[in-house]
């Protein structure tokens, strides 16, 4: 057993197409194999990496260590009949606290409470394994890194607050019960 598990998660590259709102809609990442390789480059071993079944979360996993499993439960927040929209064609929600936020859902979509409950059995799942196996590393999207940091520090709003870059690395600590401290958040 590792005394220092470890859970990596990592955002998927940037999109090819920007200005639109990706939830559940499939769109290509652009791969730049210079920015991969200083990522890969201050990534130790890792002894299972998985990542969302989107074709970008997969794309980035494939350029950064090859082999991967996938798993549907880390997909990012479906943005129901919002999906796929353009930035400047969305309603304009208007400001919203974080609690509201975070049960806040698009017509036919999921809020990011919902995220958290679907996602949240996962990232323990893979902390506990990460505990007892070694690091693992999951390629996925900022929405599932919130639902983990949401976990960790136990408040859904406030994982909220945190901003996550494409290609970020986010470390958390994890015990026989799973995720339990940030080591690092939004490293780029």
């Amino acid at each position: 057993m590792q005394s220092r598990a470890e859970l990596i998660l990592i955002r998927h590259a940037p999109v090819t197409k920007q200005g639109y709102l990706f939830g559940r809609t499939d769109v290509e990442a652009r791969i730049d194999p210079d920015a991969i390789g200083r990522l890969r480059a201050r990534l130790g071993p890792m002894t299972r990496v998985v990542s969302s079944p989107a074709l970008r979360c997969r794309q980035t996993a494939e350029a950064l260590f090859g082999g991967h499993t996938q798993d549907a439960r880390l997909w990012e927040q479906d943005f129901g009949d919002h999906d796929g929209l353009p930035f400047d064609d969305l309603p304009d929600i208007g400001i919203l606290d974080n609690l509201t936020l975070a049960e806040h859902a698009s017509p036919n979509g999921e809020s990011f409470a919902d995220v958290c409950v679907r996602a949240g059995p996962a990232l323990v799942e893979f902390g506990i394994a990460a505990h007892h196996e070694g690091t693992i590393a999951l390629v996925v999207h900022a929405g599932v890194i919130r639902a983990a940091l949401a976990l960790v520090i136990g408040h859904v709003p406030g994982a909220l607050a945190f901003e996550l870059a494409t290609l970020s690395v986010t470390r958390l600590g994890c015990g026989p019960n799973g995720p339990w401290s940030a080591i690092e958040v939004n490293r780029t």
